[in-house]
């Protein structure tokens, strides 16, 4: 993968919103066509994960009905990369994920400029969508 494109996917948690939103096309789930939405994403353990507070989400039912989709970077690094998506339904792996992903979103700095404090570990565990990326061209690690 080239070296913009991982610095791009290389978010911490002193990254601010903007670098944390991207696009993602998915496939619609009931009308099998694409379906583009701006949504964040979050780096754990050198991971990539989708994931938002708690809700249900047309573009999670669309990942997990057809996995293949569309990452766009557009933030700095213009870049359209093929993507796989894995919902994550392991409840530790769930919970380590979120667990860093809210005291990410809860710091004190907060470079995402989110309201705090974000909804608590059990709400994400219960009503959050939680979806791991593989990029099948490039690793990101």
């Amino acid at each position: 993968m080239e070296q913009r494109i991982e610095r791009a996917l290389a978010i911490t948690p002193a990254s601010r919103a903007r670098e944390r939103t991207i696009d993602i096309t998915t496939t619609g789930a009931r009308t099998g066509r694409p379906r583009r939405i701006e949504v964040w994403f979050y780096r754990v353990d050198g991971r990539i994960y989708l994931s938002t507070t708690p809700a249900r989400r047309s573009w999670y039912a669309n990942i997990v009905a057809n996995p293949d989709f569309v990452f766009h970077l557009k933030n700095g690094v213009r870049a359209d990369l093929p993507a796989v998506g894995t919902p994550v339904l392991d409840r530790a792996q769930r919970e380590a994920v979120f667990s860093s992903i809210i005291a990410d979103l809860n710091q004190p700095w907060n470079p995402a400029g989110i309201r705090q404090p974000v909804a608590p570990l059990d709400e994400w565990m219960q009503g959050s969508p939680l979806i791991s990326v593989d990029f099948p061209e490039g690793d990101t690690e």
